[in-house]
């Protein structure tokens, strides 16, 4: 998006400077796991400048946080959109509150399009994330998906995304699904998924419509991965391996109606993001 001098001038009295994160989350180093900017702001900006700033860092999420009393309000922008969850975006966030900018509560409550989302520092560098569960229900195969991949999966569920689950761990880490294919389906994207011998369950998450071809670790589609295996498995405690490129660990457990997302995330660098005014 690029915003003439007409929309600039709207920005006049915000700061000129924002500070700018970038956080590697669900990862133990640098260069793993999925990458998310954070940017803290005292107020919020205008839509399209915070859609701007997304585009321009052109990673899966920016996520911005303002605060309220004790609580923080905040939202997620892909480079094309705003959406409604992000998990590996909160994550980040609470990590620079806690490790970038002295937080020191023993819980961080986020308000959000999706409701309440508390984050929690736990031992050995850990943050958990208490998010709804969304169980996916069983529905029929788009014709997208099966000509996406080529090869039918033994299960399809829906919730915010569509779960392809398949059978065999090394369908999940050879899949190269036609993208173009999967801009056609009718929810925000698409995760397949398997069971594993190292881990539970392994997954990847594609959504390519929302302007993110395929995401390296989605802590969101653990709200929906996290009930659909409980249930399959016959236990509330999972080990997850999302199987991208940069690839991530997932920690999650089922308890009730709440999806607790485990993770562990370092900082890459920080930096000014200077704003015309003029």
């Amino acid at each position: 998006m690029v915003l003439n001098e007409c929309d600039l001038q709207q920005h006049r009295g915000h700061p000129t400077e924002l500070k700018l994160y970038q956080v590697d989350a669900f990862a133990g180093h640098i260069f793993a796991g999925n990458p998310a900017a954070v940017c803290p702001l005292d107020a919020w900006l205008d839509d399209e400048l915070m859609q701007a700033i997304a585009s321009e860092n052109n990673l899966s999420e920016t996520a911005f946080f303002v605060p309220d009393g004790e609580v923080f309000h905040i939202r997620w922008f892909t480079p094309t959109t705003e959406v409604d969850l992000c998990g590996h975006a909160t994550l980040a966030s609470a990590f620079v509150l806690y490790e970038c900018l002295g937080y020191s509560g023993d819980k961080i409550d986020f308000f959000s399009r999706s409701g309440l989302l508390t984050v929690k520092q736990e031992k050995d560098s850990f943050y958990t994330l208490d998010f709804p569960a969304e169980p996916p229900l069983n529905c029929p195969v788009p014709d997208a998906i099966l000509t996406a991949f080529g090869v039918p999966p033994s299960q399809c569920l829906k919730g915010e995304d569509y779960i392809v689950v398949f059978e065999d761990e090394e369908a999940i880490q050879s899949a190269q699904p036609d993208l173009e294919q999967l801009k056609k389906v009718d929810l925000r994207g698409v995760i397949i998924t398997a069971p594993s011998s190292r881990y539970d369950f392994v997954a990847r998450f594609f959504a390519p419509k929302f302007g993110i071809p395929e995401d390296p670790v989605t802590g969101s589609a653990y709200t929906q991965l996290a009930p659909y295996w409980a249930k399959r498995l016959g236990k509330t405690q999972l080990q997850a391996r999302q199987l991208s490129r940069r690839g991530g660990d997932v920690t999650c457990s089922l308890e009730g109606t709440r999806a607790l997302i485990s993770g562990r995330a370092v900082k890459v660098f920080e930096g000014i993001l200077t704003i015309p005014t003029h």
